[in-house]
């Protein structure tokens, strides 16, 4: 297994980054500002996009895991690489996402804790309603993590 920054030609991501954040439009606002982190086990597995907030906040924008891999633990081996290399740089870490359980168990089961809310993010961003196993995302949850 091996993980890499990418530093050039970020958008030969673009259909994994996609699964996790469906309006290109929004990832050009975070993509090209933002580390690319890519883990391969022997192909393309797992992609993240984490910007710099502030002198003390990172942000993670992105992380999807090719579907077919869901549950193997590619995400929470490119989460666990992305706190130790920002760990001295950054105090805490940000995620925004979707009011979906699923997902934010998955951040919480790696360390991430609810911080606050921003009322009808999807619906004001998103040229498009956007669902989560037939519920419509509304708010944007963010969740927090001392690095």
């Amino acid at each position: 297994m091996e993980i890499r920054l990418v530093r050039e030609n970020k958008k030969e991501y673009l259909d994994l980054l996609l699964l996790a954040d469906e309006q290109e439009s929004m990832i050009d606002l975070y993509l090209e500002r933002g580390d690319l982190f890519a883990l391969y086990d022997e192909d393309l597995k797992s992609v993240c996009v984490v910007t710099r907030e502030s002198d003390t906040v990172c942000e993670l924008n992105n992380i999807a895991t090719c579907e077919q891999f869901h549950g193997k633990g590619y995400g929470k081996k490119l989460l666990q690489h992305v706190f130790s290399y920002y760990r001295g740089t950054y105090q805490t870490m940000l995620v925004g996402t979707g009011d979906s359980p699923w997902i934010l168990r998955f951040y919480e089961q790696n360390g991430f804790v609810i911080s606050h809310r921003k009322k009808n993010f999807f619906i004001d961003h998103y040229d498009h309603p956007m669902f989560d196993n037939g519920a419509q995302l509304v708010d944007m949850v963010y969740l927090s993590k001392i690095l």
